[in-house]
């Protein structure tokens, strides 16, 4: 069980803290997302986004090592994800879907990860 947990914390952290790339401008956020950044506006919210999705990934990430960390990081997780995937709807090009995706998949293994955290041992 152990093994597990961590191994979905890892993975979550990682894959939500792979936006943080983005904090370093236009240009990487570009590429993250194929849209060009013009409103500076715009550029100070996706770069926001970016930090806190970098924050998200470390704490689930240290979740993984901290146990008394992980009940918070997986149900922050989960609130991120799932937020997503509803605010999504009214969007559904191919890439905010494919993030959609992604975002369900990772917040069933979290979902699985929480209860075995939680199950008495």
């Amino acid at each position: 069980m152990e093994i597990a947990i961590v191994v979905i914390l890892l993975v979550a952290g990682l894959i939500n803290g792979l936006p943080v790339i983005g904090v370093a401008g236009a240009g990487r956020l570009a590429r993250l997302y194929g849209l060009t950044m013009t409103d500076p506006d715009l550029l100070v919210l996706m770069r926001h986004r970016a930090l806190l999705l970098g924050l998200l990934g470390a704490a689930l990430v240290g979740a993984a090592f901290v146990p008394g960390w992980r009940a918070p990081a997986m149900v922050a997780g989960l609130v991120s994800m799932l937020a997503f995937v509803a605010l999504a709807r009214v969007a559904p090009g191919p890439k905010i879907r494919t993030t959609a995706i992604v975002d369900v998949v990772l917040s069933a293994a979290l979902t699985v990860a929480l209860v075995l955290h939680l199950l008495p041992r």
